[in-house]
């Protein structure tokens, strides 16, 4: 029987014992532990924004490089959070512990970085150009929604493990 093949059968949770033992020791787990909050906080100042200039037609600019800032956040927790999943797993993206999580980012970052071509272009008006970022930061929501279940669903799954190990 191969080492990968063991190591699956006995994964609690997300995790083989040698996974989370890289994943707790690693310097990227923090480091991505700061950067959601974060990136939650801009998201939600960005997104009040966002809808104060489609309710009122006010605060253009402020909206659109609040949106730039989110981006760039999203840029740098998806690089770390890439670097993080190959310290864990050995592969940089699509570990089958996240794979789906990760096929939802990139669509995630794919309107993101739309946004940033349609703004730095002109090729959307000011109004739709907002709707693109509500759609993107829908995805955003969607996909954080899906790390924060994941790790939730991870974490019971440990305790329970645990609990029958004890």
């Amino acid at each position: 029987m191969s080492n990968r093949t063991h190591s699956n059968q006995i994964r609690a949770g997300l995790y083989t014992p040698e996974e989370r033992a890289r994943r707790d020791a690693t310097i990227w787990t923090p480091v991505q532990g700061i950067l959601a909050p974060l990136q939650f906080l801009v998201f939600l100042v960005s997104l009040g924004f966002v809808i104060r200039y489609l309710w009122t037609g006010n605060g253009y600019e402020l909206a659109a490089w609040s949106i730039v800032i989110k981006t760039l956040v999203l840029y740098v927790i998806m690089v770390t959070g890439a670097i993080w999943e190959k310290v864990v797993f050995g592969q940089y993206l699509l570990a089958p512990a996240f794979f789906w999580e990760d096929v939802f980012s990139f669509l995630v970052i794919a309107l993101h970085t739309a946004y940033l071509w349609a703004l730095f272009t002109g090729a959307l008006a000011p109004v739709p150009l907002m709707w693109l970022a509500l759609a993107a930061y829908a995805t955003y929501v969607i996909n954080a929604v899906q790390f924060i279940l994941k790790l939730r669903a991870a974490r019971l799954q440990a305790a329970a493990f645990e609990g029958v190990h004890a």
